[in-house]
C-alpha cells in the first residue's frame, strides 16, 4: 500500500538519530508529482506530508536526490519506501514540453527553492527590537518645518544627527519594553516602523545643526522623538528562507504579537522569548504546544482545577493530581533574531494561538 501512516517521534532536542524519525504522510499523497515553475520545497513537501516543515527528512533520506535545491520544473518525483519502510522521493525522468515557437532549455530553468521572501512578505511587518544601550545611540526627530506636533507625507522633519544625503531612512515610534512574563526581565524594546523618508540635507551637529529628512511615506502620524534608522540596516531579509527544525532551541514562550492581540492565527507575527543567546536561527521551525487543563481528584470525582473549590485546591499537594500532557497546536518559523527575543511567522495553527503558549523544537 502506497500511503502509510507513520508515528512521529518528537523530542525537545533532536539527537543524531533524527534521520530515523518517521514522517506522517497525507492520506491523499500521490504516487508521483511533476515539479512546476514557482514550486518551493515547502510546496512540494506539502503535497506529501502533513508537516511540510519536516521536508529535510523526506528529501535527505533520498540517495537519488543529493541536493534537493537542484530540483527543476519538469522533474518527476516519485514517492517510494526503502527497505526499512521509510518514505522518500525518487527523481524520475524530466518532462520537457516542446512547441513550434518556443524551445525550453534546461539551462533556462531555475531550480526550486524553499520559502521565498515574496511568499511571506505581505505578512512581515518591519518592527525591530533594540536594547536600552542601542536606543541611546539612535538619532531621533526633533521637529518639523511646520511646527506641527506630528507629521505626514510630504513634510520635512529635522533629525539630531549628521545623516547621509540621499540615504533612505526608516522612522520608528518610541519604544515599548518587552518583559519576560516568567522572569520579569526586560528582554529589549520594541520599536515599530511608522514611515520612511530620504535625507535631503546633511546636518552639522558640531554646530548644533540638524539634518533634514523629506517624509516619503507615513503609515501613521510621525511624532517628535521618533527614532531614525537607515533602511538597509533594518528592512532587509533573505530572498529565500531555508527552513529547518529548530533542534538547538530550548523551550520558550510566545510573549507578544505585532497586533498586540492575545490570540492569533496562521500568518500572524508573534514574538518569542528566545534569541541569539539561545542559538535561535533564521528559518528555525518550532512546534507550539499548549498544556491541557489540570485535574484534581475530589470527593465528587475528577474536576478541572479551575472549576474546583478553593478548599480542594488548598488540600491538594499540587495544582494537578495528574501529569496532564501538552498538545501540539501549531508551528511557527523564525524570520528575525535578536539577542533575547525572536520574531516568528505562524505557519499553521489548529486553533487560536495565545500569549504564554510554549514553543519548542519538534
Amino acid at each position: 500500500m502506497l500511503i502509510r501512516i507513520f508515528s512521529v517521534i518528537l523530542g525537545i532536542v533532536m539527537s543524531v538519530s533524527s534521520l530515523a524519525d518517521e514522517l506522517v504522510l497525507k492520506q491523499s499523497a500521490p504516487k508521483s508529482y511533476i515539479v512546476v515553475k514557482g514550486d518551493t520545497l515547502w510546496d512540494i513537501s506539502s503535497v506529501f506530508l502533513n508537516q511540510p516543515w519536516l521536508w529535510p527528512k523526506l528529501w535527505r533520506l533520498n540517495p537519488e536526490i543529493s541536493n534537493p535545491h537542484l530540483i527543476y520544473p519538469g522533474d518527476e518525483l516519485r514517492l517510494v519506501f526503502d527497505a526499512q519502510g521509510q518514505p522518500m522521493l525518487v527523481k524520475g525522468k524530466r518532462e520537457l514540453k516542446w512547441s513550434p515557437k518556443v524551445r525550453k532549455h534546461l539551462k533556462d530553468q531555475v531550480p526550486v527553492s524553499t520559502l521565498p521572501l515574496h511568499a511571506i512578505a505581505p505578512y512581515i511587518r518591519y518592527d525591530s527590537v533594540k536594547s536600552a544601550e542601542e536606543l541611546t545611540q539612535l538619532p531621533y526627530i526633533i521637529g518639523s518645518e511646520e511646527g506641527y506636533k506630528s507629521s505626514i507625507d510630504g513634510l520635512k522633519v529635522y533629525v539630531n544627527s549628521d545623516l547621509v544625503v540621499g540615504q533612505s531612512y526608516g522612522i520608528y515610534n518610541k519604544a515599548t519594553s518587552i518583559v519576560d512574563p516568567i522572569t520579569a526581565e526586560v528582554l529589549g524594546y520594541n520599536i515599530k516602523l511608522v514611515g520612511t523618508g530620504k535625507a535631503i540635507k546633511r546636518g552639522a551637529m558640531n554646530e548644533n545643526k540638524p539634518s533634514t529628512i523629506y517624509i516619503e511615506s507615513a503609515k501613521r502620524e510621525i511624532h517628535s522623538g521618533a527614532y531614525v534608522v537607515p533602511v538597509n540596516s533594518e528592512q532587509q531579509y533573505p530572498s529565500v528562507f531555508t527552513m529547518q527544525a529548530g533542534a538547538s532551541v530550548t523551550a520558550g514562550l510566545i510573549i507578544s504579537s505585532v497586533t498586540k492581540n492575545r490570540e492569533f492565527a496562521k500568518l500572524d507575527i508573534v514574538m518569542i522569548n528566545k534569541g541569539n543567546s539561545e542559538a535561535v536561527q533564521v528559518g528555525d521551525v518550532l512546534t507550539v504546544n499548549r498544556k491541557s487543563p489540570e485535574v484534581i481528584e475530589t470527593r465528587d470525582g475528577p474536576q478541572y482545577t479551575s472549576d474546583t473549590s478553593l478548599w480542594n485546591r488548598l488540600v491538594s499537594d499540587s495544582h494537578s493530581d495528574y501529569d496532564i500532557p501538552a498538545e501540539s497546536i501549531g508551528q511557527v518559523m523564525i524570520f528575525r533574531v535578536y539577542d533575547k527575543v525572536s520574531m516568528a511567522l505562524i505557519l499553521h495553527s489548529e486553533k487560536s494561538l495565545r500569549v504564554l503558549d510554549e514553543v519548542a523544537a519538534p
